[in-house]
């Protein structure tokens, strides 16, 4: 009896492996070719049967969850956004059609319960034994919805976007784009947002200009150019400059920014520092020369350019900053394929994200190192209980603590007597950049602020871009945006 016993148990645990790795297979590394069959209607249909997974914000709003209908007695889970466009191109959207974007489609298989994480596996397959609902894993994001929806509403209206980070930890706190889109319209009623208006060519709500909106950054890279001067060691922030308004490249004159009337400022007798506070393009575009091209673009390297962030959200919505060439990503192998000076003050064909120089605040607040982003903070088991955390990751030092001190204290100076004086804080010292960048339309601009709080002990790094602004600079327009987000953050306990 015991023999028989013992042949039974043995059976039955060789049975129960091999359901689970059959299971394993199909629901975790072969679910990725059922998925890809788009005519595969079973596979269409079961997946709206498993109880999709919510996301929520860093407070435990839910974002995304389900709304059950039923048909012909079966039980289909569908999607739902119950905060409508807030933080939209984060989540992204989960669609009968199975068009996805956004978290939703990065996390797809865990939101689906169709990991390959062993809880997961096991939790599934006993549920599909019994009968039972497959519920999937939940998605915790790190997003601070009360800045989050004040940096939307500073956006409406406008094409730009606003990011702000956690210094020590890459947590990304707030990620705003305008126009946005309301995702409960994506399956029905596309055309509703097809018809989204806004205050350039080409709203594009659906594009994250977070992660994909490709900019010329004017000034802010200024702190580049400067990071690489000074821990290059061939400048120090007491360094002189001659500016008569302009310097000379390539025998042609490259102005200063044109005040009223058409008229480049002209600063006289000047630091490397006075360069940062004031914005003096000739400052930078002489130290561009000095330095060269190859120089600027190493240390803009170092702070994360010419590679995707890393960010959770799908690879497609995300792109590299650095020069572009006819629309490609471009890294000169010589200095005489790009023109320095206007490299060193942020023109050229540069293209950066508001993600990226974010970053580049967030790194000279970290005394030098650069940390990686992250939107995702945790993922849940279905009956609670965290199934994997997010660490904060170091992705290397850009520049040294005395450099990153040095920038700190000039970015200083801009915020308390330069051009980024409308980012002010009572009580707190903020470290700023304004930029202003060129267009191909005459007068019209980009507009920028980038900054971190408090300079003396930074917690937050905000970047903020606006298209399309007429006459109007960033100190203007963005910096009064990037204070708004700081004040909020900053009221808000450190997690």
């Amino acid at each position: 009896m015991n023999d028989r016993i013992r042949v039974i148990a043995v059976v039955g645990m060789i049975l129960l492996a091999a359901l689970v790795l059959g299971t394993t297979y199909w629901q975790a590394w072969a679910e990725g070719d059922l998925a890809s069959k788009q005519d595969n209607a079973i596979q269409r249909v079961a997946q709206f049967t498993i109880d999709r997974g919510v996301i929520r914000a860093a407070d435990g709003t839910v974002l995304a969850l389900n709304r059950v209908v039923h048909v012909n007695g079966n039980t289909y889970y569908l999607r739902h956004y119950p905060t409508g466009p807030l933080a939209a191109d984060v989540v992204g959207y989960s669609t009968e059609a199975r068009s996805r974007a956004g978290i939703e489609q990065a996390f797809n298989d865990f939101l689906t319960a169709s990991n390959s994480d062993l809880h997961t596996v096991l939790t599934s397959t006993l549920n599909s034994l019994e009968g039972k609902t497959i519920k999937g894993n939940s998605i915790k994001l790190t997003l601070h919805l009360g800045p989050q929806f004040l940096a939307e509403k500073a956006l409406a209206g406008q094409c730009g976007s606003a990011v702000a980070l956690d210094i020590p930890s890459g947590r990304v706190l707030v990620m705003a784009t305008s126009p946005t889109y309301n995702p409960n319209l994506v399956e029905k009623h596309y055309d509703q947002i097809a018809r989204t208006k806004a205050a350039c060519s080409g709203p594009a709500p659906l594009l994250n200009r977070a992660t994909a909106g490709l900019y010329a950054p004017g000034s802010t890279f200024k702190l580049v150019t400067a990071a690489a001067a000074l821990d290059s060691g061939t400048f120090t922030p007491d360094s002189r400059f001659n500016d008569p308004g302009y310097c000379t490249e390539y025998g042609k004159p490259v102005t200063n920014f044109l005040e009223n009337g058409g008229v480049p400022e002209k600063f006289g007798n000047v630091t490397l520092a006075q360069g940062l506070q004031f914005s003096i393009n000739s400052v930078y575009c002489n130290i561009g020369i000095k330095l060269g091209a190859l120089k600027i673009l190493e240390y803009a390297k170092r702070f994360g350019f010419y590679s995707t962030p890393g960010l959770e959200t799908p690879p497609a919505e995300q792109r590299a900053s650095g020069l572009y060439d006819h629309g490609k990503l471009f890294y000169p192998k010589h200095d005489y394929q790009v023109d320095p000076g206007r490299l060193a003050f942020g023109q050229e064909r540069l293209g950066v994200t508001p993600l990226q120089m974010a970053m580049v605040a967030a790194a000279i607040g970290n005394g030098g190192v650069v940390v990686q982003p992250y939107v995702v903070d945790s993922i849940l088991k279905p009956g609670g209980g965290v199934l994997q955390a997010t660490k904060p990751k170091t992705l290397g030092r850009a520049i040294s603590p005395q450099t990153a001190s040095e920038l700190t204290t000039m970015m200083e100076a801009v915020v308390t007597g330069g051009t980024g004086t409308a980012a002010q804080i009572p009580g707190v010292l903020v470290a700023g950049k304004t930029g202003t960048a060129e267009t191909s339309v005459p007068g019209v601009n980009t507009a920028w602020f980038v900054c971190f709080a408090p300079a003396d002990h930074p917690r937050i790094a905000v970047a903020v871009a606006l298209e399309n602004q007429l006459h109007k600079t960033g100190g203007e327009v963005a910096a009064p945006i990037a204070k708004t987000l700081l004040e909020a953050l900053l009221k808000q306990p450190t997690a």
